[in-house]
């Protein structure tokens, strides 16, 4: 059973900075829960289905953009924080924000993105 380090880091890096449906979907049946509730300022996601939509299309904004962390993984007994950045590879970031996201049977059920001031 993953962490909740690893769930974090995975929802970072290999469902929202992975481009190729196939690879974030088996990323996704990993990670979350299958009625994950996903909300960032724009919107509600549900279920896994609806993620990856939401995923793609963040990626399909910025194609040359990419998610790194921005500082490691806080936990606390089941809800995890991750900071990130998105923008060129190897330039100064675009867009910051952190992930904030609680686990249940070893999968995110609800995950919070907020966005940071530039």
């Amino acid at each position: 059973m993953a962490t909740v380090a690893e769930l974090m880091e995975a929802n970072l890096l290999k469902v929202f900075n992975e481009r190729d449906d196939e690879r974030r979907a088996k990323a996704i049946a990993a990670t979350y829960a299958a009625d994950v509730t996903f909300s960032d300022p724009e919107g509600v996601a549900t279920g896994h289905e609806e993620l990856s939509a939401k995923a793609r299309q963040l990626l399909a904004q910025a194609p040359d953009f990419v998610f790194a962390p921005a500082g490691p993984v806080l936990v606390n007994h089941d809800l995890g924080h991750l900071a990130w950045q998105f923008g060129p590879e190897g330039a100064p970031p675009v867009v910051r924000g952190i992930d904030i996201a609680l686990v249940e049977a070893g999968v995110i059920k609800k995950l919070y993105t907020m966005l940071l001031p530039g």
